[in-house]
């Protein structure tokens, strides 16, 4: 088994809000509300005609493939709330000498046990090491660090869910765990927060206070509810080290930081130049790459933007003209969607091979607004063939302006200054107005003079500022850049080499795509709050033979100042440094801190997107977001609308996405639960392609938790008091059918054991889901039922049901370790006092321990049997048998296939509904009146109908489902699908309707041979 550091690298879909604590606030209780007892006998009745509904679709036999979760999900009904109200002091154990409610409750079950885990050290390396399962093997980890001020979305939930699977998987197989916990500082987010904070509570700006004030303020800020985002990842069951919490603005980290600096501009790696930044004019900061949404608009919309005192139109293009300089009747038209930026123009540009402008090549065009001469000049980049083929050139307002500009020696004029406003360069008549506003004046002037071409709608994509929601602006600032090139190669190279290793595997061609078309990064930011740049500028001095300024780098002033000695040739003491007053940008020091805290990583995990169940990205204006808080405890649409409303959409994305949020939950989103939405989200192959989720999922998985928790009642119930549990290495099956699902659990323990060895977790949540689903609840715990009733009591299957528990609750603990924890402690202990405190530090069963059960011959007979099961559960709804229970004959041309049944009669019996079971000699005939059903060429199934229905009465039911059915497959005839795979599901459903009417049609020819044979049958 690989035991590897593992690195998990911020994802670029993260983008942290402020929001409210994860934790339900809930009293602890176990007492059902007053209208529990009403409720829960209208869900018992809910669950029985639901149950008979299912089980009337198996018996006809409707061949369907398996429906995904979210397809096959029932619909929500209000359950009855358990809570734990046991007085329990924080730290101390769960109290769970009290019968189990009679219903799963998420908040019953999620109450006080985390607080235990901590206090017990259960998440400590320390307490790993005295396990008897100890290997003496380290697994290492640390959290992708959530912004301090956020909430955790549905992305953290992944990882989350995710990494805490795999952590407690290595620690229940006796590794020594170390998972780092941390948060980064956030620095636009946190200084946002605190500035509203402090106009608010005392009326005051950021800029009225000193740097160190101000810093003050926000340290005060973090230690009053920075623990937030910590008391989320708890509630998700998150099984941290909390002692070795990081914190990016930490000494430690502080320190980390500097020195990857100074090595990186030693290295020559780092270097400050004046370029094009992303620029919010709100936050009045350059941005990064991930800090702007492309927002696509189809055409002319109005949008409301921070600081903008009017609304401002976009998705449209100006046509423009800009007369030839001599000719006065000749002139160009270009278009633009910001004629904000026409003051900066400094020429415009053609296609070299465009025919229309090759008599206009060398000339000069003069401004639409100032007057003044511009070159017309020829560049390749230009696209002849969009709009009028003619462009303006603004190289301090675009980037590709810029490469152009450059390529032709043109100067920049930035005409728009850092707030927003239009710039000195403007003239009089635009300096200081907003650039919006400013916009509105240009398009007025244009009129005036005569040189408006036209306006018109342009489909665009608007570059947004996710931090404000202003515009994003390109503006040529002075900031520090990380040469991104060489060490992008070099991690292209690691993981090449086979030094880094990527999984899953297929991402490697995504990773090296991205490095090889990286560019330089700028991380420089205009805030107080976050690591001060170490870069310090030599006042009045400038760079040997230059006129630039002259900056120097160092770990501290102190030797800043004597390279500056150094480079200048002039005395320390003599020497003025002013240190670069912005700060780095946060990522440059989340970046680091999986190598601060655990070194270089040998292992890159990376895992899916998360999109709704469309396949959408996640996006507050399509009102498709998923908070993990909401899904686990349950929220009402109006709060989900009014959510919505609290944001900063603009009224058409409003009335779109709440439009969308009552289509898909009318009724808000059910309380699911942390395990369910765990469980979920491992369950989708996250190391593959995105994920699609949906709560219908999630809500699936609480249904599937509800299954464990009554098949632990019942087990508990069959166990009773005075049960004394067997070692699982003495137990022998007494019984074929305790042989066979005693196989099926070690075949599921092999099956977890894979997956999480191959870190494919959806595996592990298949194989838990079908055993415990169709193996031991739907089959063996149906089947043992009556045989528990026998007297004397058979000592064999509440041996067999304990070792089901017990090793199947561990196998699932690593993914739902609330509900897991809240059954296991309540198994009978083990002899000998030898049983794990927690099942969080209990040995995780293996394929090995436990291969003296594995009997996959016995599987597969047993599989002959299930086939037969199914058969007469047809017969059954075919002949609409609800409560009579009719004897069953078993015909087979082959003795040993006789010989397989014989082992398993008494459950085929039960599992089928049926009475009696024997077998019907080779070549005699059937009793008369008998149904028919054949299993394959050599077996056959008869079931007794002769009294027991009527054939007039249930001739007109059967013509009446025929009619139905027959009237759903006319209509799929005459449906043609537009795409593939609808046309597959078509034929799906054709086959299984066409199936469905032959059953019907020889059930009808049936009973009319009973008609005739007895016309009078008696009814039960």
């Amino acid at each position: 088994m690989p035991h590897m550091p593992l690195a998990s690298f911020r994802s670029p879909l993260w983008g942290l809000r402020p929001s409210q604590v994860f934790p339900r606030s809930y009293p602890l209780s176990t007492q059902s509300k007053p209208h529990g007892s009403s409720l829960s006998r209208r869900n018992h009745e809910a669950k029985k005609k639901r149950q008979r509904e299912k089980q009337a679709a198996l018996e006809a036999g409707v061949a369907r493939k398996s429906k995904s979760l979210a397809e096959s999900s029932k619909s929500w009904t209000p359950k009855e709330v358990v809570v734990y109200e046991i007085p329990t002091e924080r730290g101390e154990k769960k109290d769970v000498s009290r019968v189990l409610p009679p219903a799963y409750s998420p908040r019953y079950v999620e109450a006080a046990w985390y607080s235990w885990w901590v206090r017990e050290g259960f998440f400590k390396p320390e307490y790993q090491t005295r396990l008897p399962q100890a290997t003496g093997e380290t697994f290492s980890m640390c959290i992708p660090p959530p912004n301090v001020t956020g909430s955790l979305h549905i992305g953290h939930a992944l990882t989350v869910a995710i990494q805490d699977a795999l952590v407690r998987w290595h620690r229940m197989c006796g590794d020594e765990v170390l998972w780092v916990p941390g948060s980064d500082h956030a620095g636009i987010a946190t200084q946002a927060v605190v500035e509203k904070q402090l106009w608010k509570e005392q009326g005051v700006r950021r800029h009225e206070l000193s740097r160190e004030d101000f810093l003050r303020e926000v340290w005060k800020w973090k230690e009053e509810k920075g623990g937030e985002i910590c008391e989320q990842l708890q509630a998700l069951g998150a099984s941290l080290d909390w002692d070795r919490e990081c914190f990016t603005m930490d000494a430690g980290s502080s320190v980390a930081v500097t020195e990857a600096f100074v090595r990186l501009y030693e290295a020559g790696l780092l270097y400050r130049n004046q370029q094009l930044v992303n620029w919010s004019c709100a936050l009045r900061s350059a941005i990064s790459d991930i800090e702007v949404e492309s927002r696509p608009l189809p055409g002319r919309t109005e949008l409301r933007l921070p600081g903008c005192p009017i609304p401002v139109s976009f998705g449209l293009l100006v046509s423009v003209a800009f007369p030839v300089d001599g000719e006065p009747d000749t002139e160009i038209v270009v278009g633009t969607t910001r004629p904000e930026t026409l003051p900066g123009d400094v020429a415009v540009a053609v296609h070299p091979d465009d025919s229309r402008y090759t008599h206009l090549h060398g000339r000069q065009l003069r401004h639409p607004l100032t007057g003044q001469l511009l070159p017309l000049v020829t560049d390749s980049a230009v696209q002849p063939h969009m709009g009028t083929g003619a462009v303006k050139v603004t190289p301090a307002h675009s980037l590709a302006d810029a490469e152009l500009g450059a390529r032709h020696g043109l100067s920049p004029l930035s005409v728009i200054a850092e707030d927003g406003t239009m710039t000195s360069l403007c003239g009089d008549w635009l300096q200081g107005l907003h650039r919006f506003v400013a916009r509105e004046k240009i398009m007025s002037a244009l009129r005036e003079r005569g040189l408006f071409r036209g306006l018109q709608n342009h489909p665009m994509v608007l570059p947004i500022c996710s931090r404000s929601g202003d515009v994003v602006e390109y503006l040529l600032k002075s900031q520090w850049f990380v040469r991104c090139r060489e060490m992008g190669d070099r991690a292209a190279q690691a993981v090449e080499s086979g030094a880094l290793e990527l999984s899953p595997s297929f991402h490697q061609k995504n990773w090296q795509h991205w490095f090889s078309h990286i560019g330089d990064w700028c991380i420089s930011r205009q805030l107080w709050w976050g690591h001060q740049i170490p870069a310090y500028l030599v006042v009045e001095e400038q760079t040997k033979g230059d006129r630039e300024d002259c900056w120097v780098v160092g770990r501290t002033e102190a030797e800043a100042r004597k390279i500056a000695s150094e480079l200048t040739g002039r005395p320390a003491a003599e020497l003025i440094l002013q240190r670069d007053p912005d700060v780095l940008d946060t990522w440059f020091s989340s970046a680091l801190f999986p190598f601060a805290a655990l070194g270089w990583p040998q292992e890159v995990l990376l895992h899916s997107m998360v999109r709704d169940r469309q396949g959408r990205k996640m996006s507050k204006s399509l009102g498709n977001v998923l908070d993990p808080r909401d899904i686990i405890s349950g929220v009402e649409l109006q709060v989900l609308q009014e959510k919505l409303r609290d944001g900063n959409l603009d009224s058409t994305e409003l009335a779109i996405a709440a439009a969308a949020q009552r289509k898909d939950f009318p009724h808000g989103i059910p309380e699911c639960g942390t395990d369910a939405l765990r469980f979920t989200l491992c369950s989708h192959g996250a190391l593959g392609g995105d994920l699609h989720l949906s709560v219908s999922e999630v809500l699936s998985s609480r249904h599937f938790c509800n299954k464990i928790w009554n098949a632990l009642r019942f087990i508990l119930n069959a166990l009773g008091e005075k049960f004394v549990p067997q070692p699982a290495e003495e137990l022998s099956p007494s019984s074929p059918m305790d042989a066979w699902i005693l196989s099926r659990l070690a075949h599921t323990a092999r099956e977890c054991g894979r997956g999480f060895l191959a870190q494919e977790l959806s595996l592990v949540t298949h194989a838990l889901h079908h055993f415990w689903l169709h193996n031991l609840c739907d089959v063996y715990l149906e089947a043992v039922k009556p045989v528990l009733l026998h007297s004397p009591r058979p000592q064999g299957p509440p041996q067999v049901l304990f070792s089901c528990a017990d090793i199947g609750l561990r196998l699932l603990a690593p993914l739902m370790p609330f509900l897991a924890e809240e059954l296991w402690q309540r198994l009978p202990p083990r002899p000998g006092g030898s049983s794990a405190p927690s099942i969080s530090v209990a040995p995780y069963p293996t394929a090995c321990s436990l291969e003296h059960w594995h009997q996959p011959e016995l599987e597969q007979r047993f599989s002959r049997v299930q086939e037969a099961v199914q058969a007469l559960r047809a017969l059954r709804a075919t002949y609409q048998l609800t409560k009579a229970r009719p004897r069953v004959l078993l015909q087979s041309s082959e003795p040993e296939e006789q010989g397989l049944f014989e082992a398993f009669l008494e459950p085929l019996g039960t599992l089928g509904h049926c009475g009696a079971v024997g077998f019907l000699p080779p070549g005699v005939l059937a009793p008369s009146g008998w149904a028919h059903a054949p299993l394959n060429d050599t077996i056959q199934v008869y079931m007794e109908l002769q009294g027991l229905v009527d054939p007039q009465t249930h001739l007109s039911l059967l013509a009446a489902r025929r009619h139905k059915l027959q009237k759903q497959l006319d209509g799929l005839m005459a449906w043609t699908p537009s795409d593939g795979e609808t046309e597959t599901k078509r034929q799906q459903r054709l086959s299984s309707l066409e199936l469905e009417l032959s059953k019907l049609d020889k059930a009808a020819s049936h009973l009319r041979q009973l008609m005739d044979a007895c016309p009078s049958p008696r009814e039960l």
